[in-house]
């Protein structure tokens, strides 16, 4: 499990003791580095990086957990300057058995350059991709680390199963011992539920309790505002998948788009216009 909410804010290790106390022995916890170090700091050798490097080693000793991910943001500017102070950072503090993995966001996610790939693999940093964004680590290690938040904007999204299965061969065709998915979809806990269960029985389970136009009901139910246009439904609405049949699960926009341009002042009135499209 990765914590995320140790890049908002650093916790206080009695907190972070307690977490530990509460999962089984067997559990495995990473952790993901406060971003005054990736964002304030911008991974430059200074004082408040090192504090805050030495706080987030406490919390993952107090986690038992072997990585700590760094998250690069997208306005990171990656250059000569850039990187040689992430060297620098890297080469001042003492990891001992602390891995790190290293996410960059925007257009070099898949493939940083050189210079930075030299330096990740000289400090056996783990490669952090999106494998639901059809990125893949720029080079083999011994762990594949992948954060899924799919195809939406930002994370308003939830994969298909045909989207899970794409996932988790791509994982499986990576010549690493442990694989690290955190699940960052607006659903992601019933997503990764659902994944889990593929992985044990090789089929997925259903997402509501009905199926049809009834599933599509019950999704949208959840949220959805009146009154709502057509496309203002798909934008708010589309992304949720439901279940077509018991086997089969579609997108809602895939049904939503089928309906008449029009302003619907309620639920009853999408499934009544749904219905008469689809005879």
């Amino acid at each position: 499990m990765e914590v995320n909410s140790t890049f908002y804010q650093i916790p206080q290790l009695k907190e972070v003791e307690k977490w530990r106390r509460h999962v089984p022995p067997d559990f495995e916890f990473s952790v993901r580095a406060h971003q005054s170090i990736t964002h304030r700091y911008r991974l430059q050798p200074v004082d408040g990086a090192f504090e805050a490097f030495e706080r987030m080693k406490q919390i993952c000793n107090a986690l038992d957990a072997k990585v700590m991910l760094l998250q690069a943001p997208p306005s990171f500017e990656l250059n000569k300057t850039s990187i040689m102070n992430f060297h620098s950072l890297l080469t001042s503090v003492s990891l001992q058995k602390l891995r790190l993995a290293f996410e960059i966001r925007g257009a070099r996610s898949s493939q940083p350059l050189p210079e930075l790939l030299k330096i990740m693999q000289e400090n056996n940093i783990i490669h952090c991709t999106d494998l639901s964004r059809a990125e893949t680590p720029a080079y083999e290690s011994d762990i594949l680390y992948t954060r899924l938040f799919g195809m939406g904007k930002h994370n308003v999204y939830q994969p298909t199963d045909n989207e899970l299965i794409e996932i988790d061969k791509k994982a499986s065709g990576e010549r690493s011992e442990k694989i690290v998915m955190s699940f960052h979809f607006v659903k992601m806990y019933k997503d990764a539920a659902r994944f889990k269960t593929y992985q044990k029985t090789g089929q997925f389970p259903m997402v509501t309790r009905s199926t049809g136009l009834d599933s599509l009901e019950e999704v949208m139910s959840e949220d959805a505002k009146f009154p709502s246009t057509k496309q203002e439904l798909i934008r708010s609405q589309g992304w949720k998948i439901f279940d077509l049949t018991e086997t089969q699960r579609v997108r809602s926009e895939d049904l939503l788009e089928k309906l008449p341009e029009a302003t619907y002042n309620d639920l009853s009135e999408v499934v009544d216009g749904l219905e008469h499209v689809m005879g």
